[in-house]
């Protein structure tokens, strides 16, 4: 099975409130609903922007995946596209009984990313806001006369954008497709995630289909292989009550964390080519070792560990040589996670689709690409499996580091 993370070329922010500010190098990115007074409640909205490079998500549907044709893109059932990004702040999300919906969506235009910080004095302007696509006075989001499946979504009109401070703008999105095939209830070319008090407040957003749709030519890349990116916004916005005011602030990719947002490709690569010579672990208790960990890698590397196991008393039978030197294939119900060492958080988590461990002649195994882990950092292999109707997870110092090449 394999897992495979990008990080961002770009993001930034684009804010009602103020129209012409750019945050392409905020450390934060956020989808943020604020009203202000009970008698005037001038409520305003957020929305983030957030870019990969198209030629790497290319390269991974068809040199990694193998996934490449229409008909092989619309089996999602074979892999997943997830957009990623983690929770710096989170507050009034209970203010609404069905939650906190976050919308997601294909944004029409290629946009700059600015070198501007929130509240910057004087503000920045020379990258995308919004008002405008690029820069203070360049080309201005489209409020009326969209192309062919472009909308927008906004308050208010903007008769000039220099001096009226109106809502007009935000950016422009696709909600639909020249293809047909993404243009359906069955593969519909935007995603969305609901939050709620009592819910984990990362967005991981499936985008199998956005992604599908723009490798096809379905979504435009601007002829020259350009991936524009996602709009992520709330759902509702401008509400006039002081007492909505969902918050919800992202890391972006300027963080000095470990949490940018990533986009996650998921593909089943799952094989059973087993040898006859070797048996399948079913008996309990077992010893589960990790092979083909040199304990660093470079994050260019690709390794395929070997996970190799055998009972812990195994049965008494005449033969000349050692029974502790067998090794054993673990069951197909078998599958391998990643985290974070020291923040014991999962960086790939368990998955009976995507983290399922392989087996060939030798044994069972899984391989691992390095370079969609954050580099300098050490992580912990973790072995699920279960054997005769009881699930172990096995962790005894399955530890690596991944370094900057």
């Amino acid at each position: 099975m394999a897992v495979y993370k990008i990080f961002p070329t770009k993001d930034t922010t684009l804010y009602s409130l103020f129209p012409n500010m750019n945050t392409g190098l905020d450390p934060i990115i956020e989808a943020t609903e604020t009203s202000f007074t009970p008698g005037n409640p001038s409520p305003q909205s957020s929305r983030f922007l957030v870019a990969f490079d198209g030629d790497t998500i290319e390269d991974i549907l068809e040199n990694k995946m193998g996934v490449s044709a229409s008909a092989q893109l619309q089996n999602t059932s074979s892999y997943q596209v997830n957009l990623q990004c983690f929770i710096s702040t989170a507050t009034g999300i209970d203010i609404n009984p069905t939650g906190t919906l976050l919308e997601i969506y294909y944004v029409s235009e290629n946009w700059s990313m600015g070198t501007g910080q929130y509240l910057d004095d004087p503000i920045s302007t020379d990258g995308a806001t919004w008002y405008w696509v690029n820069y203070s006075g360049s080309t201005a989001w489209k409020t009326s006369g969209f192309p062919t499946g472009v909308t927008a979504s906004f308050t208010g009109s903007g008769i000039n954008r220099d001096t009226n401070n109106s809502y007009a703008g935000g950016g422009t999105w696709y909600t639909g497709s020249s293809n047909n095939k993404w243009n359906s209830n069955s593969f519909p070319i935007s995603a969305s995630q609901t939050f709620s008090y009592s819910t984990d407040k990362d967005l991981n957003a499936n985008v199998t289909n956005i992604i599908g749709a723009w490798y096809t030519g379905s979504l435009p890349d601007g002829g020259n292989n350009e991936f524009y990116g996602f709009l992520v916004k709330q759902n509702p916005e401008f509400v006039y009550n002081i007492n909505y005011q969902p918050e919800l602030k992202y890391f972006s990719v300027d963080t000095n964390t470990i949490y940018p947002p990533a986009l996650q490709f998921s593909w089943r690569d799952f094989t059973w080519a087993t040898s006859s010579n070797v048996s399948v672990l079913n008996t309990l208790p077992a010893r589960v070792a990790l092979n083909q960990n040199p304990g660093v890698f470079y994050s260019q590397s690709v390794n395929i560990f070997r996970v190799n196991s055998a009972p812990e008393y195994p049965p008494a039978v005449w033969q000349t040589s050692s029974l502790y030197t067998e090794n054993y294939y673990l069951p197909t119900a078998s599958y391998y996670a990643i985290k974070d060492l020291s923040t014991n958080e999962y960086i790939i988590e368990f998955d009976t689709r995507f983290t399922q461990l392989s087996a060939d002649t030798t044994g069972s195994y899984f391989k691992l690409y390095m370079d969609g882990l954050q580099p300098e950092r050490y992580y912990q292999v973790l072995i699920q499996t279960t054997i005769n109707g009881s699930t172990l997870v096995y962790n005894d110092g399955y530890y690596f580091k991944v370094i900057n090449g």
